[in-house]
Formats: structure tokens, C-alpha cells, sequence
């Protein structure tokens, strides 16, 4: 089952949030029909995503992330409660595998160009928005700089999807790292040291728990485990949700006898009659 850990350090300077995925991304990457790139580009916007969900502080906060882009993927939506329960799916999956300079999956380019934006439910009027462009199209270095420019945070991202050789999902999670301005710069020098050993964080986690980690991270630093949370994929699809799609349908679109929606995130099918469907479109 997946996992999210969440610890402050005693001083209340630096907040971890530690996440073993590898549940929540296979099980997209089945009812995705995923092949290798698109699922390692969609289980790390969802882990990401997730543990951006946990930081929310209203139990019914929700947070959306999009990413808009040029690349082959033509774009990426994760969408998270204050659980970390997360869903999502990528606009283009029929993506061939293509591996770069480093031996390693081709997800920067399947992304290229575009931008990152996190909208977040609080329960108000209006949503928050907060849009930057991508910087480079690997998907933790994005989400750094989306907190350090639209939060004004520090943070330091990991995210990582290891493929088996079934195309099945290996290992995957991630962390975010937050770090008040006011630490000691020793004590930041010190994290960054250690971070250089979780660069392949999807392979660590083949080997250590989320906890093993977290203690590995904050070293000598005195910390506490604030929450524990156990997120699975959820989607909270319905025929009345979908409805919505319906005017959006042209009048051809509506001229079979059943016409057939199916959910984005969850690849459930709805059915509607074409009297139904008109009826919706105009309200006859």
C-alpha cells in the first residue's frame, strides 16, 4: 500500500514529506494501458501531487496540477484530496520508448516546452492559481521552481518511477524538502550533502523504507513524525459529473442511438440515450 510520511524537524525549520507510490502508479498504469515514458511521466506528477495534497489544511482542499506542453505527451493532469488520494492521466499515451544521454527514459523530451500550473481548492470563492513555465521538463526540477517563484518556499524535489522489465512499475515515490529562510546555513549544507545520495530516489526505495530515509535525511537533526497517511487512487467520477462533457458535444456527435463518455482518470464508461443527451444539451 502506498505510503506518505510526514516529519518536522524539532526546530520547526526544515519539513520532509516522504512518499512510496509504487501502488498508486501501477495501478494507473494498468487502467491507463501505460507504456514505459508516459507512465514514469504520470506517476511522478502523481506523487508530487499526492504529497502537495497532504499539505493542505482543510479536510474537503483539493489540489490540481497541470502540465500544458509541446513534447509528445501533449500534457499531464493529477488531481489530489487533503489525503493524498490522488488520480490522473496523460493527454497523449501513444508515446514510443526513447532513452536519453544518461541510460534513462526520455521524459524530459516526451515533455519539452510548457507550463506548470497547481490550482487549489480552499473552499473560497475563487481557487488559488499559480502558473509558472517549465524550466526544464524533468518534473521535480519543475515543481521546485513553482515553490520557490508562486510559494516563495525552498524546497528541494525528488521523483523518480523505475520500469521493470515487464513494463510493470519497479519502484516509485519521491520527497519534497522545505527549508524556513532563517536556517542555519550549516545545517542547509549539511542536507544538500545528503541529498546527493538520493538522486535516484525510485531505486533507493527498492531497498529502504520511507522511514529509513527520512532519518537517513534529517541525520543528526532532531525531528518528529507529524502524520502518516495511506492514499490510494481514487476517483470520484459520477453520471451527473460527467454530464457536464455533454454540451460541450456537437449535434453530431449526439446522433447514435447511445452515446458513450468515458471518465479521463478512471476509464469508467458512462452511457447516455440521445433523448437524454439533447435533453441535457437544451433543456428540453
Amino acid at each position: 500500500m502506498a505510503k506518505i510520511l510526514r516529519a518536522l524537524s524539532k526546530d520547526k525549520n526544515i519539513a520532509i514529506f516522504i512518499m512510496d507510490s509504487t501502488d498508486i502508479v501501477e495501478y494507473a498504469r494498468k487502467i491507463h494501458n501505460l507504456p514505459p515514458i508516459p507512465a514514469a511521466a504520470l506517476g511522478r506528477l502523481l506523487t508530487a501531487t499526492s504529497m502537495m495534497g497532504v499539505m493542505l489544511k482543510g479536510e474537503n482542499h483539493s489540489v490540481s496540477v497541470q502540465i500544458s506542453c509541446s513534447g509528445v505527451l501533449k500534457g499531464l493532469v493529477a488531481v489530489s484530496d487533503s489525503k493524498g488520494n490522488v488520480k490522473g492521466y496523460v493527454k497523449n499515451k501513444e508515446v514510443l520508448t526513447e532513452i536519453d544521454e544518461r541510460g534513462k527514459l526520455n521524459v524530459k523530451g516526451a515533455i519539452g516546452e510548457g507550463t506548470l500550473t497547481v490550482i487549489k481548492d480552499l473552499g473560497l470563492k475563487e481557487p488559488y492559481i499559480g502558473q509558472i513555465e517549465l524550466i526544464s521538463g524533468e518534473i521535480a526540477e519543475d515543481i521546485t521552481h513553482y515553490f520557490a517563484l508562486s510559494e516563495q518556499i525552498p524546497s528541494a524535489v525528488a521523483l523518480g518511477v523505475l520500469i521493470d522489465r515487464d513494463e510493470s512499475i519497479k519502484s516509485a515515490g519521491g520527497f519534497i524538502i522545505q527549508v524556513l529562510p532563517d536556517t542555519d546555513e550549516d545545517v542547509i549544507l549539511e542536507l544538500e550533502q545528503k541529498l546527493k545520495n538520493f538522486s535516484n530516489i525510485s531505486s533507493v526505495l527498492e531497498n529502504k523504507s520511507i522511514e529509513e530515509i527520512v532519518k537517513e535525511l534529517f541525520g543528526r537533526i532532531e525531528y518528529e513524525v507529524l502524520a502518516r497517511y495511506q492514499p490510494v487512487y481514487k476517483c470520484d467520477c459520477s453520471k451527473e459529473k460527467v454530464e457536464s462533457i455533454i454540451p460541450l458535444l456537437k449535434d453530431e456527435e449526439i446522433s447514435d442511438d447511445t452515446i458513450e463518455i468515458v471518465c479521463s482518470f478512471c476509464q469508467k464508461k458512462y452511457y447516455f440515450s440521445k433523448e437524454e443527451a439533447f435533453k441535457i444539451k437544451y433543456g428540453e
